[in-house]
């Protein structure tokens, strides 16, 4: 999965969100509901895959549940603009950066680490 998704599996959310609008604007007989499912469906399958990936069951699947659902919400009539939906998606992404944080250890111990030295 790594290898099919790379080092960029947004991007990959992204390409299908555009492909269905775009599929949707030439001809496919497709409601906005039934685009908010498949973009949400595709949230939260990115989310799954990234917790998998980055070996973080939690977090990256918190966020792609956050989006899936935010997706289906908006697609189902939640009159929100873009700049709340990103303020949403901001703060469920730092609530969750909160909870990594007391999760996640440095590889290297702190006092392994080399400080900078001035050169003058």
């Amino acid at each position: 999965m790594r290898t099919l998704l790379g080092r960029e599996p947004s991007l990959w959310l992204g390409l299908v969100a555009v492909l269905v609008k775009m599929a949707a604007a030439f001809g496919l007989d497709v409601s906005g509901e039934q685009q908010a499912v498949v973009n949400a469906l595709a949230a939260a399958l990115v989310g799954l895959v990234l917790a998998v990936m980055a070996n973080d069951g939690v977090g990256a699947a918190v966020l792609g549940f956050v989006q899936a659902t935010l997706a289906l919400a908006v697609g189902f009539g939640l009159d929100w603009s873009a700049e709340r939906q990103a303020v949403a998606l901001s703060v469920a992404a730092a609530v969750v950066a909160m909870f990594d944080r007391t999760q996640v250890t440095a590889p290297v111990p702190a006092n392994a680490v080399r400080k900078p030295t001035v050169v003058s």
